[in-house]
């Protein structure tokens, strides 16, 4: 049976866990309070972070989730963060939303998968 790793670890759940190759990452959110464009750039700064410390990087992104708390007001700059940060020709299969999220300072969650 494959090994799994998991990464800081805390009482409800792990940052990343990797199995089979692939690094599964828990929601990341951003600063609280900041611009939808600092938030994003605060995570995906921790997704980086998270993938090099699983092995992986970026360019092996296999899937993306983003949650934004007001998708008609908060998309666009959401995307140009993110679309500074994704290398051409590695963008993941992605899936983008509205929820509300953990409290009101938060506006962007983002979920990664990645082939290690």
């Amino acid at each position: 049976m494959p090994d799994i790793t998991r990464l800081h670890t805390g009482p409800r759940m792990s940052q990343c866990v990797v199995h089979n190759n692939i690094a599964y990452l828990a929601g990341q959110v951003g600063v609280p309070g900041a611009s939808i464009t600092g938030q994003t750039a605060d995570i995906l700064s921790k997704i980086d972070a998270l993938l090099a410390e699983s092995g992986t990087n970026k360019t092996r992104l296999l899937t993306a989730q983003i949650w934004l708390s007001d998708i008609g007001t908060q998309f666009a700059e959401m995307n140009a963060a993110w679309d500074a940060w994704v290398p051409e020709g590695h963008a993941p299969a992605r899936w983008t939303g509205e929820a509300k999220l953990a409290t009101p300072d938060y506006h962007v969650e983002i979920i990664v998968t990645a082939a290690i």
